[in-house]
């Protein structure tokens, strides 16, 4: 698998879509303020980003609603469903921190305050484990998603673990970890951006918009490096 070429290819699509398109642009980030702020219960530009996870070129407009908030809500479902296991993690061991915190009311003992922050630390730390290995399915299942436009083929194993098989495991995993580090990168960059005042969250919401193209597009890329199982 060609990284560079996935990366720059994506970043190219991500320019196509948004330099020039200053409508388009404006109006998805204000989709992705609405999103955030209803809780993800107007999913729109989650729509748009199925769409773009769909291979689509050149890139797509903002258009048929219908579709959009139909196709967000099941990129909602079938996020969820994925971390279902991560809320159980963090469940657990917040449930044994909880425990011990209250174990621990009233006494002047700190180890136990110790097992407290131990379990709930512990906790977190398993859980972004938990996370990131389920990744290297939630990812391709999200772009298997978006092809076949059924919600049931995200979660069809068999298949994904077919495809992964075609595209090369080990191919596989490294795509997944470029695009994780990349949004460590990202993280961490729109967190010093933000430091800002005012200026530094409007430049994070225009930027927001192009890293959501740029994974889509290279997931999708990579994604289409191996014809997919029927």
């Amino acid at each position: 698998m060609d990284y560079a070429r996935l990366l720059s290819g994506a970043l190219g699509y991500a320019k196509d879509a948004l330099i020039g398109e200053w409508g388009r642009w404006v109006l998805l980030v204000l989709l992705s303020l609405v999103q955030t702020f209803t809780l993800f219960l107007l999913p729109f530009y989650n729509g748009y980003i199925v769409r773009v996870l769909a291979g689509r070129t050149p890139p797509p407009e903002v258009d048929d609603w219908g579709r959009l908030f139909l196709d967000g809500w099941k990129l909602n479902i079938i996020n969820l469903i994925y971390l279902i296991p991560v809320i159980v993690v963090l469940a657990v061991f917040g449930g044994i921190a909880v425990i011990s915190a209250i174990a621990a009311r009233g006494l002047d003992n700190p180890d136990v305050w110790a097992s407290a922050v131990a379990a709930a630390v512990t906790g977190i730390a398993i859980a972004a484990l938990v996370r990131a290995v389920i990744s290297f399915i939630s990812l391709i299942a999200v772009v298997r998603f978006a092809h076949t436009g059924s919600l049931l083929q995200a979660f069809n194993i068999v298949a994904i673990a077919s495809h992964i098989g075609r595209i090369g495991w080990g191919a596989w995993i490294a795509a997944v970890v470029v695009i994780l580090l990349i949004g460590l990168a990202y993280t961490a960059a729109t967190a010093l951006i933000a430091s800002l005042p005012v200026l530094g969250w409007i430049v994070n919401l225009f930027l927001g918009v192009v890293y959501s193209i740029f994974r889509a597009r290279y997931l999708a890329a990579a994604y289409e490096t191996a014809p997919a199982p029927a």
